[in-house]
């Protein structure tokens, strides 16, 4: 029972992890049409510049958190400016094969101002906090909780406000939304913002909760789009939803085969949902 409820916590932490790499997914896919694949890299770059802030600078982490994700928001528009505005009316597969380059770009990028050797945000090895023959560390505190405030901040966003509701409008029907005078271009940056904060924000806790690496995004990148089709392709509750599952499914698959066989696991569960209810849980597209 131990072994079970402590790999249920790993399990919520990666889940935590996948669940905010899924939610940028979603959210671009439903509101640009195109699956974009510099997202695992841009998790990457997010990590690295919290890591400048953190390690170089001395600044908290949780300052650094916040200054890495409005970096990494700027970096989207500015790539969206020069790349994916002039290829949006294309065929979904230029913008497609156009992210892969842009994430080919992230990634050199990295190794020429970070280099390509493993990073860590802290030195030494961190004392777990135990309870009841329990273990957490406190970095997978920080991690959930993270988690936890921008989901819910993200929630109270798409519900509440002006820019959130015509973002939904447009993810249901942009021609629709067009005729009833939504300006499409600014709901796009705030798109691509929103998805590079919750990018940066999974890029972070994943390099905390294990090392920074310069293809540590593109490892996650499979698993991320996992979650998001498991929960629904366009649906960010739903990535919440598919992200928590893999995460969990992943962890405790452990209990019967070898951890080097749990992304395996992960796709499985993909394939059978594929097969069973293709929309995902959610019923995305």
């Amino acid at each position: 029972m131990i072994n079970l409820l402590q790999l249920l916590i790993y399990g919520v932490v990666l889940g935590s992890i996948l669940s905010l790499g899924a939610i940028g997914v979603s959210l671009t896919f439903g509101i640009l049409r195109f699956a974009n694949f510099a997202h695992g890299d841009l998790m990457s770059l997010g990590a690295y510049l919290a890591f400048t802030f953190v390690v170089i600078l001395k600044w908290p982490f949780w300052l650094s958190l916040v200054l890495a994700c409005a970096a990494t928001g700027m970096i989207t528009i500015v790539v969206d400016g020069l790349v994916f505005r002039n290829l949006r009316r294309r065929p979904p597969v230029i913008l497609l094969i156009s992210s892969f380059g842009v994430a080919l770009i992230f990634r050199s990028l990295i190794q020429l101002i970070w280099g390509a050797d493993q990073r860590v945000y802290r030195q030494g090895i961190q004392r777990s906090l135990t309870w009841s023959g329990l273990s957490i560390k406190p970095d997978q505190i920080t991690i959930v909780l993270g988690a936890i405030l921008l989901v819910l901040a993200l929630h109270l966003f798409l519900q509440y406000t002006r820019t959130g509701k015509a973002m939904r409008a447009m993810a249901d029907n942009v021609d629709l939304a067009q005729v009833t005078g939504i300006n499409t271009e600014q709901i796009v940056i705030w798109t691509w913002v929103l998805g590079a904060v919750m990018a940066c924000a999974a890029g972070v806790f994943l390099g905390l909760d294990t090392r920074l690496h310069p293809t540590m995004g593109w490892r996650l990148l499979l698993p991320i789009f996992a979650a998001a089709i498991l929960g629904g392709i366009g649906k960010p509750y739903g990535a919440i939803a598919g992200g928590l599952l893999l995460g969990l499914a992943s962890e405790l698959s452990t209990l019967f085969i070898s951890p080097a066989y749990k992304s395996a696991v992960a796709f499985a569960i993909l394939v059978i949902m594929l097969i069973v209810r293709p929309t995902g849980l959610l019923g995305g597209r």
